[in-house]
């Protein structure tokens, strides 16, 4: 597993969490565990592992036998986890930290049968768990118009229109059911001054479909809202995220519960401050930590990777 998935930033998450013998943490996101064993290695503590992938479950059960009643695995959701947490007796506001790896992991992208990347020819599918609509259902039975929308909104793709048209134009011949097929169809569609570009021209597509088909900015709003209810006062929070879209919306969660949120008015005076317990958090990291030039060498990957730190210190806002 280790050899299939380089985790980001992990020094830094396992860091920022403070593991310590006797104390409980969450892998919202466990993929391949290299959170997962790094927090197991750095205390006597337990960590439940979470992922809606159920081939990373599997996969994680050599770890399981490894730290035998340390580490806990659960198919599911990070959304969900105050439920899945309560549905496996673990009560709200018990948890002494929570990590989250936005995304795609490696294992997921370098498996041409998930349909993850253009890199290899695959069927077009892209989904994270084993159910629910295809990428290649949203391409053949969207409408133009909302495909565009979807495409620009989640892929910041300035040339979205264009890109929708020539899907459905393409699918007016045959169905679109292969990763090569739609990555050509968006490079023909974006002409050659695209392809010079420095990025692929597919890539800004099929990062939309992919948030698209496994809603992943709404799981990431849910799981933020999750995390803040099972954390004890002093847990932490610390998420990684690998985009713009998924960054703002941690930013913007971590603000609005902390001391630099905003003001309810101006001209009155601001009541969290007067009272510390209802901040409900603090910003370990008033900027992202991104990572250094050794990590991005070792694994390119890295590159976008911004990682943000919240302690819970107070009622929930």
């Amino acid at each position: 597993m280790s050899a299939a998935h380089i985790p980001v930033l992990v020094d830094e998450v396992v860091a920022a969490l403070l593991p310590r013998d006797g104390a409980l943490y969450v892998d919202g996101t466990f993929g391949a565990g290299g959170y997962t064993r790094a927090l197991l290695g750095a205390a006597s503590c337990r960590v439940i592992g979470i992922d809606r992938d159920p081939t990373a479950i599997d996969a994680g059960q050599l770890l399981v036998a490894q730290y035998a009643g340390r580490l806990r695995l659960i198919e599911g959701r990070f959304g969900d986890l105050d439920t899945l947490l309560a549905a496996n007796d673990v009560a709200s506001g018990t948890v002494d930290g929570v990590a989250l790896d936005l995304g795609v992991s490696s294992m997921q992208i370098d498996s041409a049968e998930r349909g993850f990347s253009f890199r290899f020819d695959g069927p077009l599918d892209m989904r994270m768990s084993a159910s629910g609509a295809s990428a290649a259902d949203v391409v053949n039975d969207t409408d133009e118009g909302e495909l565009a929308d979807l495409i620009y909104r989640y892929g910041e793709e300035r040339q979205s229109r264009r890109v929708a048209r020539a899907i459905v134009g393409a699918r007016k011949n045959a169905r679109i059911e292969r990763t090569s097929q739609l990555a050509d169809i968006v490079r023909r569609a974006l002409g050659p001054a695209a392809s010079r570009a420095a990025i692929d021209p597919a890539t800004r597509t099929f990062q939309a479909l992919r948030i698209h088909v496994n809603d992943e900015l709404g799981e990431l709003e849910r799981g933020l809202a999750a995390a803040e209810r099972v954390l004890a006062p002093g847990g932490r929070l610390a998420v990684v995220s690998f985009h713009s879209l998924e960054d703002r919306v941690v930013k913007g969660f971590l603000r609005g519960r902390a001391e630099e949120g905003p003001r309810p008015s101006r001209h009155l005076p601001d009541a969290r401050r007067a009272d510390p317990r209802r901040l409900g958090w603090r910003l370990v990291t008033r900027r992202p930590i991104e990572p250094g030039e050794a990590e991005i060498a070792r694994n390119p990957r890295a590159r976008s990777a911004k990682l943000r730190v919240g302690e819970r210190i107070g009622e929930a806002a």
